[in-house]
């Protein structure tokens, strides 16, 4: 069985740590079993990992965050990215088209999927493997897995058996699926024994490459991607659950949290202060969670959530937190802290001076072994302090070591790059009449290939 991780979200009732760029999936808030911090996507990743999924896990993502996949899960781990954000069944879609002409998965092999972000325990992917058996001894189209509800939630969605069950039942067949119901409605869910709908089900993977077909969509993976933007910007429960015959539900009883809110997320953080800052004994069950490098003080304030970031401060009562999400349209939406496969920036200043001059500043951090492309600008120089580690760039034609202290200024339209020999760390200042992320023109990924090109270029015979 194949199992694939769908990451997407805005991060909004998360600000203003989480923005487009960096969903709450990778906020590093959470602790492994040794005390590190991790964040949920590492979590998963790794209980799949012990569950016995290593070789048989892909990650469904936009090109907003595959970035921040790589840097936290490693460059090996198997990535789909869709061309544009559309929806969940245009993403199952194109995971499915991948596997099937790229893995050359079977078309009887079952494909489990899942969001990336649940809080649970161990337990939990043991029922995922169990979907396989459960869709094969039933002969139904789809295997949902839903979590025994211990209280009558407005927060979730609700799987609706075909008739009235005990609560400690086994699978069942569904008649029905209710979202998000009243308090009174849901008590009368649990009653007749339904379940919370975790967003986890699974399927032969002939039935999405059939109902590809169906659309007159092609099956094999390069050529939907050019077609991607023709699939139905729609739900998965609405162009496929919804008109299946035969699904099927698995109960489970053990810890399943969904930690979308400030209020459900510090539940499971231990240290009140996390960065910089204070929280006092009288501000009882408070947390402070800055990433800036000034100190944040809290005092006499219980039950209530500091958040700071570059990109902005939230103070707010626990249980109203999430309210955040009606005002973050207001905020502004270019992320300030963002994460490469390098390593991460984080905006620290941006101005426009009188003469049409923009001038931005970065701390930039790159992770040992590491380095930025090779590229040049067309409308901007950048300077270059160096903070810590050792590093080397290429500048021109001339490869040369850096470390803490050098200044390095990079003209406009110099060919220029960067790799860490140690964690390095530097200030970057941007200047120019355009700056802009399309203002960049990458010659090589490769560092290997830049000293090859530079060679050739120089008319230095390889060695």
């Amino acid at each position: 069985m194949r199992v694939v991780l769908l990451s997407g979200g805005s991060g909004k009732r998360l600000w203003p740590l989480s923005n487009d760029m960096r969903s709450k999936q990778f906020l590093p808030l959470l602790k492994d079993e040794n005390d590190f911090p991790e964040s949920m996507v590492q979590r998963v990743w790794r209980q799949l990992e012990e569950a016995g999924f290593t070789d048989d896990r892909y990650i469904a993502t936009g090109k907003s965050q595959a970035e921040s996949i790589l840097n936290q899960l490693g460059m090996d781990v198997p990535i789909i990215i869709e061309p544009e954000r559309r929806d969940t069944f245009p993403a199952i879609a194109l995971a499915a088209s991948y596997l099937y002409s790229v893995e050359n998965a079977a078309l009887d092999e079952v494909v489990a999927v899942m969001p990336v972000d649940p809080y649970v325990e161990s337990s939990f992917f043991g029922h995922i493997g169990r979907l396989e058996s459960l869709l094969r001894q039933s002969d139904a189209q789809l295997a949902l897995m839903g979590v025994v509800p211990h209280e009558p939630s407005e927060n979730f969605g609700y799987i609706v058996p075909d008739k009235e069950r005990e609560r400690d039942a086994g699978p069942f067949p569904v008649k029905a699926f209710k979202e998000k119901p009243r308090k009174e409605e849901a008590e009368a869910l649990i009653e007749q024994g339904a379940l919370w709908n975790c967003g986890v089900f699974a399927f032969r993977l002939g039935e999405l490459i059939n109902k590809l077909l169906e659309l007159g969509m092609p099956i094999r993976y390069d050529e939907l991607l050019g077609h991607y933007h023709r699939l139905p910007k729609i739900s998965f429960d609405y162009e496929v659950v919804e008109k299946l015959e035969r699904i099927v539900a698995l109960p489970y009883s053990g810890q399943w949290k969904d930690l979308g809110t400030w209020e459900s997320l510090t539940h499971e953080i231990d240290a009140a202060v996390s960065g910089r800052g204070y929280v006092s004994a009288d501000s009882a069950n408070s947390h402070l969670i800055n990433e800036l490098d000034i100190p944040v003080v809290v005092i006499g304030l219980p039950e209530v959530i500091v958040a700071a970031s570059a990109d902005g401060i939230l103070v707010a009562d626990k249980a109203k937190s999430a309210r955040i999400k009606e005002l973050s349209d207001q905020m502004i939406n270019t992320p300030m802290y963002v994460e490469r496969r390098w390593g991460s920036y984080r905006t620290i200043d941006f101005i426009r001076c009188e003469d049409g001059i923009d001038v931005m500043t970065k701390r930039v951090r790159i992770r040992q072994g590491k380095g930025l492309s090779y590229q040049f600008h067309r409308h901007r120089a950048e300077m270059w302090t160096v903070l810590s580690g050792v590093g080397e760039i290429v500048l021109g034609k001339e490869i040369r070591s850096v470390g803490a202290g050098e200044v390095v200024v990079v003209p406009a339209g110099v060919e220029h790059a960067i790799r860490a020999l140690t964690d390095l760390e530097l200030i970057e200042v941007q200047r120019g009449s355009v700056i802009a992320e399309d203002d960049i023109v990458r010659l090589s990924m490769s560092w290997n290939d830049i000293e090859r090109m530079i060679l050739r270029e120089t008319g230095v015979a390889e060695r």
